[in-house]
This record gives C-alpha cells, structure tokens and sequence, in this order.
C-alpha cells in the first residue's frame, strides 16, 4: 500500500476506537518501572510475579488468532509483550487489535518466559496512550562480514538531518551521540563549577557585536524600531563581568555566525568561554588541558580517538610550539625575519589570498594557515599569534608583532582559542579602531569599535586569561563523527522537501 493508503486505513481504526468510547490520546498515564529495570532482574521478577506497568511505544505487533505479541520500546530498553483474549477480555483484546507499530501504550503484567524461552510481559490489560496515524519507515537490515548494514532510506544522511526524530526514532546509536553530548556538558561545568568559577547569562540580541572576526546576523526590534544583532561571541560582555567584581565566570551558549557551512561549521553552534582574573595564558592552556582530559578519559574513558582519519591521542603530553617555529619548519622561511614585502611575494608565489590592508602579521597567519594548521594532528596549543590578527589580546612581552595568544589545533583543526586578555583601554582602543579601519577596506569580518566596553575597559580589568572553546567540534571528537550536523540535533540546511 501507499504512505496515503496506510494513513488512510490507520485513521479508520482511530474512528472505530473512539466508537468503542476509548480516549485515543487520554491525559494521564501510569509507569511503575522502566523497561530496564524490569530485564535487569529477570529471575527475581519471574519468582515473584511481580506486578508491573511499562510504557512506551509499540515497534512491532503480531497477532495469532486470540493471541498476539508486540515489541514495546522505552529509552532505556525494549520487551516483548504477551498478549490474550483470555486474559485481556474481549473489549480490551479488541483494542489491542486496533494498534499498530509507532503507537504508545501502557501495558500492566507480570514477566515469564515463554516456551521458546524468551522473557516476556503476560499482559493483563493494554491502554492507549497514543495512536500513530502515520506508519514509520521500514527499517532493513543485512549481515555482511559479521556486521549489521542498514540500508533503508533512513541511511539517507540528508533525510536523518531533515527527519531527526525519525532518525533518533530508528537509530538507537544516534541518540547515544547526542545523550554523550548532553553528559560532556554536564561534567564541564561541574569541572569548572568545582574550580570556583560561576556560570552566568549574556545577551543574545545585542546593539554591536563583536569578540570574534566573523560576520553577524541583523534582525529588526520593532518596539525600540531599531537594528540588533545575533550574537557572534559571548566575550566582551563576560569581560564586563570581571569589571564589575567577578573573578571567574563562564558561559555556555549558542553563538550565531552569518557564514558558511561545511563539516565543521553550522551557522548556529554552542560555545563554552570562560574568563580567569589573575590568571593568564599559561594558566588557560593548564585549564584546558585537564578540562579536555578529564572528558576523554574519566567521561567517555578512552585515550585514542578517531577524528578525520587520524587516530588522536589526549592523554599524552600536549605540544606547546610557537607559530613562527611551526611556519619555518615547514617552509623554511623565517617569518620573524623576513620584511612584508618578503612574505608578500612569497604568498603570491604560492598563489595564496591576501586580503586588502594585510600587514606582515596577517601575512605569516596565511601562511601558517596554508602550510602548518592541516599537519598538526595530536593536540598542539599553537602560540604567539600575530598581534595584528589578535585585537582582543595582550602584546607578547619583548615582541610588539605577537600577541599573548594561543589557537589549540587537533588533527588538523582549531578546537580552542585563548589570550592574556588585554586590560589597557588606551591599547585596547587602538587595536578596535585599526580593525575598523580594515572593515573600511573591505574585511566584513574585522571588529567593530564597541564605545560601551571601552568605557567599562577605562574602569579597570584585573589582568586575566581567557579561553574558547566550541563545544560542536568537542563532543564531534570525542563521539567519533566527522561532521558537526551529526552532533547538532536541528543542523540548519539548505531549503528543501
């Protein structure tokens, strides 16, 4: 039959269930234990007939004259359930006949074993809890070399992006994904709550943005009728939280970021920043260290992951290197020596892009990014950017061009970013009003000059560190995906059916 024929015959049986004056969709339901409790002690259950109450949804149903058997499925675990007339009565036997695979139900027994052996709910009455108008997808399965395939249409990826209730529904896996996604949030801020850091809540609509090179999204407030922005980074808005009084706080939060999108990047995504008073960027590459090692090894409990094709070790010690190091073992180009006009020529003999007002600082970050970045597969804090590109961050001691700052790239991409936040006012103003000056050469992506912080920043800002990190790539890490849209729950995606 056709999706419209099955929608069509399930709805004639909702009609004939309510002219047995049965609610289809009643209000209360009952649940004296999860599915799990009840297969986890099998024997006890069994000796003693103990009576139960499961809930959940029927996955499958086969009936045999006055007996029938149906699948039934909470979030932790599934059952068989044991169905008679003898048992049920004729009236709730008939209801039972009117359920289909995809109803809730609420079924009361006590558990047995049948004589093929197999441990089951002797079922003394059926409620329906909810009726499915419109049938699930088959899911098809094939054994080849000793593994499961499924290759129904829900291994269609788009479809299991567009359709991701049907794809949690029909792929247990996918919601252990997105359950380990829920528990390394939980265990980040206990492991920042036990460390006297509190958790706060900052603006999602907000009159400029900035903290972050990255184009925003507009919106239109119409009481105020005036323009407000999403949201691209959390940062100078937790750094007026340490002007105020507070010496640790973080934020976990969604950032929003008019760009493009590929395997890494939703325009959409979760960010967990955190701010130190005292601290700096030493203190911030310990903190994330042992933050990242705890969810690998005490969290998930492994050491080796796979990401991307490389196999990544996080318990090792983590490699502490300088850009310029990196960039001429690599290339063999002394960047700190070489003039701009040098580093000019070498990028246009590579054929790289070098965007309009680009000073010797971009020049090396375009380099390092072309030739370095992909190569650093085990975790690395890449150090000592270019201040030019660092507007948020301190000016590394005894070296003007470099900034206090570190990226942490793991196999290849950027999993941190972090600095000796940067708390004179006067150099703070000169860095913001040089990014404007970029965005009047064209680079949408520079920082705008925010009076409102600068004037928070002239109050004064103990020095401190402060760290990044996008929560998406963690959790794709330490889940083994490769692309962000398995980790978000609704990845945004292209129009279509």
């Amino acid at each position: 039959m056709s999706e419209n024929q099955f929608i069509k015959l399930r709805k004639e049986k909702l009609a004939r269930i309510r002219a047995l004056g049965i609610d289809p969709y009643p209000v209360k339901s009952e649940r004296s234990h999860k599915i799990a409790e009840v297969l986890a002690d099998q024997a006890d259950f069994v000796e003693n007939a103990t009576i139960v109450i499961v809930a959940g949804r029927l996955v499958a149903m086969r009936r045999q004259g006055k007996i029938g058997f149906g699948n039934i499925e909470d979030d932790s675990g599934r059952i068989q359930l044991y169905v008679s007339k003898a048992e049920l009565g004729e009236e709730n036997y008939e209801l039972f006949k009117l359920c289909d695979a995809g109803d809730f139900v609420q079924a009361t027994g006590i558990a047995f074993f049948t004589n093929t052996g197999e441990y089951s709910l002797r079922c003394s009455s059926i409620k329906l809890l909810t009726k499915n108008i419109r049938p699930l997808p088959a899911v098809k399965e094939k054994i080849e070399d000793g593994k499961t395939i499924r290759y129904d249409e829900f291994s269609d990826i788009e479809l299991r992006y567009r359709k991701r209730y049907l794809d949690l529904l029909l792929n247990p896996d996918h919601r252990k994904v997105f359950a380990t996604r829920s528990r390394i949030i939980s265990a980040i801020r206990k492991f920042l709550d036990e460390r006297d850091y509190i958790e706060v809540e900052t603006p999602i609509l907000q009159s400029l943005y900035g903290g972050a090179n990255a184009r925003p999204f507009i919106t239109h407030h119409n009481t105020l009728d005036v323009d407000l922005y999403l949201r691209i980074a959390v940062e100078l808005y937790l750094k007026r939280l340490i002007v105020g009084g507070f010496e640790r706080v973080y934020e976990i939060g969604k950032n929003f970021r008019n760009e493009g999108m590929d395997r890494t990047h939703n325009p959409e995504f979760t960010m967990l920043e955190s701010y130190e008073a005292y601290s700096d960027l030493e203190g911030m590459m310990d903190l994330v260290e042992a933050m990242i090692k705890h969810l690998a090894t005490e969290v998930i409990g492994k050491d080796v992951y796979k990401y991307h094709g490389h196999e990544v070790n996080l318990t090792l010690p983590w490699r502490r290197a300088a850009m310029a190091d990196l960039v001429q073992e690599a290339t063999g180009v002394d960047v700190m020596e070489a003039t701009a006009e040098q580093l000019t020529a070498f990028c246009k003999e590579h054929e790289l892009e070098i965007p309009p007002g680009s000073a010797k600082g971009k020049l090396i970050a375009i380099i390092y990014e072309r030739f370095v970045e992909h190569t650093l597969i085990q975790p690395t804090f890449v150090c000592d950017f270019p201040k030019e590109i660092s507007p948020l961050a301190k000016a590394k001691p005894g070296n003007p061009l470099l900034a206090d700052r570190f990226e942490l790239i793991i196999a290849g991409g950027e999993f941190a970013n972090a600095f000796s936040e940067l708390n004179d006012p006067l150099d703070q103003r000169e860095r913001l009003e040089a990014q404007a000056r970029l965005r009047e050469l064209g680079d949408d992506e520079a920082n705008v000059v925010d009076e409102d912080f600068l004037e928070a920043l002239e109050y004064g800002m103990p020095p401190m560190g402060g760290q990044g990190i996008g929560i998406d790539r963690l959790v794709m890490l330490l889940t083994e995906n490769d692309s962000i849209k398995e980790v978000i729950l609704f990845p945004q995606m292209k129009p279509g059916n």
